[in-house]
């Protein structure tokens, strides 16, 4: 077997480390990777405070731990910040959501506080300690999971920044012991440039995010610069676009053995696990048996066990931890059984990725084989398209995804933040998954409350409900149930 070394953390840079004397506020703190980041900080002792429109679920444990939060976001809360910490200027962190004309952004300018986007918090933790950062257009928030969770039972402890919540640690952040830290990067708005990882891993590379690249080169060059950037680069060998421009350090594959440094071809599939024989530069060590369905899934854990491999950590260990690994929040995330119908939330909002876990849910289906309480005898999606930028370039490609499924319901274009674009609707592309699936039955819904009729009137006992998207889709989960927000608003100080 193959031996791996444990590399060692890059250099530091003096630019932009923190002090933990600082207090640091975060604009929009109920983000996925603002509440992340937010935890680690106060975990290490720093003073933290952060404002959010909506009372969200994660804040309550932000608010335990110290953090002070507003639930708006005005002008008042920078000078309440300022009181608080006797006049010293807090550092302040936002992300890319943030408008421009946010009233306690501009507040912040004109008190000439400093500034930095959420990735730069993040880089300044990187360039901290060994880092693992996971990139790339599809299965970032999974393999990261994989990679933190077989790091964790194999008594590692590293800290933690993940796009989702980490059943491990049910969190979507760690502050771990361990000089490691494993991170999943955003491509989004172009700021994994600003990272330099001891290891870097991207897991497959497609356009996406069109309303910040202009085009594939654009995204391509992107990526370019976070390798050239990184220590050691991991990629995927199955990937057209990776193998095509891209020179790793290493390649993983789940499809050959040859000219890559890990596999695992699939031995046997079904709708409940994934059994694999696993390679080493072409070397057979041993089988792999994954409780999670899907080719997708099998890339994901295969990618996580090359960076554990390459980190130091022996294959016959990893074999034992593979049994344990979950999938994160959002990804195929059983919600519960409403009236006989299985309800799923699932993240997917590219068509590849609604493609590939449909063929999961497809594969349960027809395997008979399944870890929801009882194996569905139909699949319905119920899908809130993404931005309006989005739905129009890869409408087609989206009116394709959709073949495995036996009814779609599609909610209006969740626009976050974009103006509308002509066409770009779900009227439009209910046309388009008709005119390729003449047999499918597809309905759109005018608002939330048309949807909770359209998914009553049209699923039956015995459903798999997938509700499919990045926006506030998985609300429907509630509405159905005719829950209530729990949090308590007398829990803010």
């Amino acid at each position: 077997m193959a031996a791996w070394p444990i590399f060692k953390p890059l250099a530091l840079s003096s630019r932009n480390l923190i002090n933990i004397d600082r207090h640091v506020h975060f604009i929009g703190i109920g983000g996925v990777g603002m509440s992340g980041l937010a935890l680690i900080l106060l975990d290490r002792g720093f003073s933290v405070s952060g404002s959010d429109q909506q009372k969200k679920a994660n804040l309550q444990k932000l608010i335990s731990k110290g953090a002070r939060i507003f639930f708006s976001q005005t002008a008042e809360n920078i000078e309440s910040i300022r009181t608080l910490t006797n006049g010293r200027k807090p550092l302040v962190v936002l992300s890319s959501a943030i408008d421009p004309n946010n009233p306690e952004l501009i507040a912040t300018k004109q008190a000439q506080i400093e500034i930095w986007h959420r990735s730069d918090l993040l880089a300044a933790l990187i360039q901290e300690q060994e880092a693992i950062v996971v990139a790339g257009t599809h299965g970032k928030t999974t393999t990261s999971t994989i990679i933190t969770t077989m790091l964790a039972l194999a008594q590692k402890d590293p800290t933690a920044v993940i796009g989702g919540l980490v059943p491990h640690y049910n969190s979507n952040a760690h502050s771990g012991s361990a000089a490691l830290l494993v991170a999943e990067a955003d491509e989004s708005d172009g700021t994994l440039v600003k990272f330099h990882p001891s290891i870097g891993l991207i897991t497959n590379l497609e356009l996406d995010h069109i309303d910040f690249y202009k085009n594939l080169e654009h995204m391509i060059q992107t990526f370019q610069i976070f390798c050239n950037q990184s220590k050691l680069i991991i990629a995927n060998y199955d990937c057209p676009i990776l193998q095509r421009y891209f020179n790793p350090d290493a390649w993983w594959s789940i499809k050959m053995s040859e000219k890559v440094d890990f596999a695992a071809i699939p031995v046997s599939i079904d709708g409940s696990q994934t059994i694999a024989n696993f390679f080493e530069k072409g070397n057979y060590v041993g089988k792999i048996s994954i409780p999670l369905p899907g080719l997708h899934n099998l890339s994901n854990t295969t990618a996580a066990i090359a960076a554990c491999r390459i980190h130091g950590i022996s294959f016959r260990e990893l074999q034992n931890h593979i049994k344990r690994i979950k999938c994160p929040g959002r990804r195929f995330d059983y919600r519960g059984t409403w009236k006989g119908r299985h309800i799923v939330d699932d993240y997917a909002h590219h068509p590849t990725e609604i493609r590939e876990t449909l063929s999961m849910a497809r594969l349960m289906i027809n395997s008979k084989k399944t870890d929801l309480p009882s194996c569905p005898d139909r699949l319905v999606v119920v899908f809130q398209p993404h931005r309006y930028t989005r739905t129009k370039k890869f409408m087609n490609a989206f009116s394709k995804s959709f073949s495995d499924a036996d009814c779609v319901l599609l909610a209006p274009v969740y626009p976050a933040g974009e103006k509308y674009i002509e066409g770009a609707n779900s009227v439009a592309l209910s046309r388009q998954i008709k005119n390729i699936n003449p047999d499918l039955e597809v309905l759109v819904a005018q608002n939330l409350n048309d949807l909770i009729k359209l998914t009553k009137e049209k699923t039956f006992k015995d459903d798999l409900i997938l509700l499919m998207g990045a926006g506030d889709i998985n609300c429907l989960w509630q509405k159905l149930n005719d829950q209530t927000n729990s949090f308590d608003p007398k829990l803010v100080a």
